[in-house]
């Protein structure tokens, strides 16, 4: 602390600055969300404005803004780079940084301002420096001020750090959705011998033996709540959106506890009319209406000792409710038609994704039952949620499906993986579930692509991962996935991927040059 009192006070602002960039940077899940508060941030401290990230498109080989403060909407989505083009994109292809001296020497720019330099035409001194990582330039950070003839050299070194500290995120991210790919190959033996439970915690599981699937910070919050409510026979109610896993959660639960070795019966409430529905639940006699010849148990004397689990709670019907209410109040029923009470031992768990609170308000849920069913809640979050939940996911119904299918799935693309993780999900991971299904029965050569992915994971509007809508940067994008696809069949042999692809080996030099593929970390691989 005395360290940073003793500091000159231009030195102690760009430490506390940076500061603040990097605890923005670990408030967001996904970089692209965190720029335009990181670039709110240069402005309106350091005072440098029209601040503009622009990345490297891994699908088009192009440069692409995502994101840029005070430029318009239309501006941004046309914000696309080749190499070499422009002053951002000289950037881009040589990895020097470009400042207004720079921009002052051009000789297209001496012959129109007959010398002036470029503050003086401009009123703006300006700045663009490169993001590099390991692997060469990824990108470019750039800002402008109102010229101030003292204040070039701090600007220039102030951007320089925050490049870094871009870069630095880039690579972090990488490296999560690798470590996410690294645990299916690591565990394709355990899921490929159909055992994915004896597999245990590698695969993606939130723990040994579970059926749930996941590592964010919120399923374990969850998970957590979930291990010690388990061992009670506290009634458990589970809220969340549809698809979400209420049931797994309720498996789980079950699972847990001390009764896990007796019956674990589960009813989708939704799924059964009104008039089945009770006799379902608790049971009839013989002729107690139309159809019944037999005596009939219901599922609350069959889970006897053990466990029942009822979803869509919400749906149950008035009279059904105060039936239900009994059951937890007394542990006791009577069967339709019968006069017999009945007493039963069982742990319930139930589900919904509606808001009962609202539903009780509204006059269509007791508000009696409620409470004896709000005794532990749990509240399961969406897909959109726990985005780091998405990529362990994936990887499990690839391997779920590829089995089930009798295919040989061996890896996700990277433009497929760029497309789930930044899909909003609004049907939660049962329409994960229906997507890889989909792209396991589509895919032709053991890879699942982007293409083989529903076309609403690929619009602008779901993704916000707008593609340039010209024919050659589609082409692009195919070419570039192609010969990464070659270079990783061949170990990176550049001739052996040329001859795969039908054209020379110079071709190849030419298109791996240009798309900045680095061919030798194939190699490594081998």
């Amino acid at each position: 602390m005395d360290n940073i009192l003793s500091l000159k006070n231009d030195d102690r602002f760009e430490l506390e600055l940076l500061f603040d960039i990097v605890r923005t940077f670990g408030k967001y899940a996904e970089l692209r969300n965190a720029l335009a508060p990181v670039l709110n941030l240069i402005e309106v401290r350091a005072g440098l404005k029209r601040g503009t990230v622009a990345l490297l498109d891994k699908d088009s080989g192009l440069l692409k803004i995502e994101e840029a403060n005070g430029f318009t909407q239309t501006e941004k989505e046309r914000g696309f780079y080749r190499l070499g083009e422009g002053l951002t994109g000289r950037v881009f292809e040589t990895g020097e940084a470009l400042f207004s001296a720079d921009i002052s020497k051009e000789p297209r720019f001496l012959n129109r301002t007959k010398n002036r330099s470029y503050e003086e035409m401009t009123g703006v001194s300006y700045y663009c420096v490169p993001i590099c990582s390991e692997d060469g330039v990824i990108g470019t950070l750039s800002a402008e001020r109102q010229f101030k003839k003292d204040s070039v050299h701090n600007d220039r070194r102030l951007l320089e750090k925050i490049a870094a500290i871009i870069a630095d995120t880039v690579k972090l991210h990488a490296q999560i959705i690798k470590r996410g790919s690294a645990l299916r190959r690591n565990t394709a033996a355990g899921f490929n011998s159909g055992n994915a439970l004896r597999a245990g915690p590698e695969i993606g599981r939130i723990a040994q033996g579970s059926a749930i699937v996941g590592a964010s910070s919120s399923l374990r919050d969850v998970y957590e709540m979930l291990v010690q409510v388990a061992p009670s026979d506290a009634t458990v109610l589970i809220s969340g959106e549809s698809g979400t896993g209420k049931e797994l959660v309720a498996a789980e639960i079950c699972r847990l506890s001390k009764r896990s070795k007796e019956s674990f019966l589960k009813l989708n409430c939704a799924a059964l009319p009104e008039s089945i529905i009770e006799s379902e639940l608790f049971g009839h006699e013989k002729g107690a209406f139309t159809g019944a010849v037999n005596q009939r148990k219901g599922r609350f004397e069959l889970a006897d000792k053990g466990t029942i689990f009822l979803d869509e709670i919400a749906e149950l019907s008035p009279q059904v409710q105060v039936k239900l209410l009994r059951v937890l109040q007394e542990r006791e029923l009577e069967r339709l038609g019968g006069s017999q009470t009945i007493k039963v031992d069982v742990r319930l768990i139930t589900a919904s994704n509606k808001n009962l609170e609202k539903e009780m308000r509204e006059g269509r849920f007791r508000e009696d039952l409620f409470y004896r069913l709000n005794v532990f809640p749990l509240h399961v979050p969406p897909l959109r949620e726990r985005k780091s939940d998405v990529i362990l996911l994936a990887d499990y119904f690839t391997e779920k499906y590829a089995d089930k299918n009798n295919k040989e799935i061996k890896r996700i693309s990277q433009a497929a993986i760029d497309l789930l993780t930044a899909y909003s999900w609004p049907g939660n991971v049962r329409e994960l579930e229906n997507c890889i299904e989909r792209a396991v029965i589509l895919s032709k050569d053991s890879v699942i692509h982007a293409y083989n992915l529903p076309l609403s994971l690929q619009s602008a509007v779901s993704t916000h991962t707008e593609p340039t809508t010209t024919l050659d940067a589609a082409l692009s994008r195919l070419e570039k996935e192609m010969i990464i696809d070659a270079l990783k069949i061949t170990n990176g042999n550049m001739a052996a991927a040329a001859r795969n692809l039908g054209i020379t080996e110079r071709q190849m030099g030419l298109r791996i040059h240009h798309y900045g593929i680095h061919w030798r970390k194939f190699r490594k691989s081998s």
